[in-house]
């Protein structure tokens, strides 16, 4: 079996006492630690109107990130596209792919990413909803990538992209069985959201089963979105762990915070009342603990799942913290000493 690839997805999350614009220095910093360690790609989300994640725009950070690394592959995860003409999310991403040929994936996703105001707000009309026409956007947005645009179509002379000939990776991200459909039956690499629904094996396996052999991909790929927090000590690691924990909690209510600090997360903690299961609901997990337990815990995911990859999430009120949790990480699974070579890279 081929060795476990290791990714980061980074949401850029803002701690209390400073600021987005901190946030957002933190996530290219991050990002160069982690192409300097090995990781395989770096994606970064995509959220709207909350003040603890500054990531609302991933195709505006992706430039500054690629432009700061040199061999890590950098893309989004994902592009919320039934907020965009999918032209327009073509044309983004073949400019990124034209100055950095070889390392832009375009991960794409159907969620809307925020609350329904703040939806409405990213819409040009604000007349009625916008369509439910995911499916549709996805393959016009592939047409215009792949220059396939049927000659009949109203958009078919509008398919020449700037920066052409690279073009990006294509993947579908989603935690639901309906986002593994697509990706099959449009021969997608597809990455499953189990920090959002850790029930999601049986639908990789369906994924894989419906999966059609075709030009973009010859057979199916998977990877899988998973939260790890990973210190010298398990002690330590469910410490930092503890105000990703408030936020979460919080959110559940309706509250929106930035992430707070370990000694603010620990009182809140331990004064709120234990939440009640419901019947079937899938509890969000995690990797937390010394490098020895996050990586017995991450072979398990990917071995639960037949991933090829895992992709890791990390929030922790410090920013060394963060950096440090994946320094660990790669030291325990030896990425270092296995990462590929620099490749140029276009300015």
């Amino acid at each position: 079996m081929p060795a476990l690839r290791l990714s980061v997805l980074d949401q850029s999350p803002i701690s209390e006492g400073f600021t987005g614009a901190d946030a957002l220095h933190n996530t290219v910093d991050l990002a160069r630690r982690v192409d300097a360690l090995g990781y395989h790609r770096y994606w970064v989300a995509e959220h709207h109107g909350t003040p603890m994640l500054a990531c609302a725009s991933p195709e505006v950070l992706i430039g500054p990130i690629a432009a700061a690394t040199e061999r890590i592959r950098v893309g989004s995860g994902g592009v919320m596209l039934p907020h965009y003409s999918p032209l327009k999310v073509a044309e983004s991403f073949s400019i990124l792919s034209g100055l950095y040929p070889g390392r832009i994936d375009l991960g794409l996703g159907r969620a809307p990413g925020t609350d329904q105001l703040t939806m409405l707000a990213l819409q040009r009309d604000r007349r009625q909803p916008a369509p439910n026409d995911f499916p549709e956007q996805l393959v016009e947005l592939l047409s215009y990538l792949e220059d396939r645009m049927p000659p009949d179509h109203p958009f078919a002379r509008l398919a020449q992209l700037p920066g052409r000939p690279g073009r990006p990776e294509p993947w579908l991200l989603g935690s639901s069985p309906q986002s593994g459909i697509w990706a099959a039956e449009l021969g997608l690499p597809y990455c499953f959201a189990d920090f959002i629904n850790s029930q999601g094996a049986a639908i990789v396996d369906e994924y894989r089963r419906r999966f059609v052999d075709s030009e973009r991909l010859p057979a199916p790929m998977a990877s899988v979105g998973t939260l790890a927090i990973c210190a010298e000590t398990d002690d330590e690691a469910q410490l930092l762990a503890s105000s990703g924990r408030m936020a979460f909690s919080l959110m559940r209510q309706g509250r929106l915070i930035e992430v707070p600090p370990v000694e603010k997360a620990l009182c809140y903690l331990e004064t709120r009342p234990p939440r009640p299961s419901s019947p079937g609901e899938a509890r969000r997990r995690a990797a937390v603990g010394s490098p020895q337990t996050v990586r017995a815990k991450l072979e398990e995911l990917a071995a639960e799942y037949g991933a090829e990859e895992l992709v890791i999430l990390t929030i922790t009120h410090d920013h060394e913290a963060r950096k440090r949790s994946y320094e660990l990480i790669a030291e325990e699974f030896g990425l270092s000493t296995v990462a590929a070579p620099s490749s140029a890279v276009a300015t």
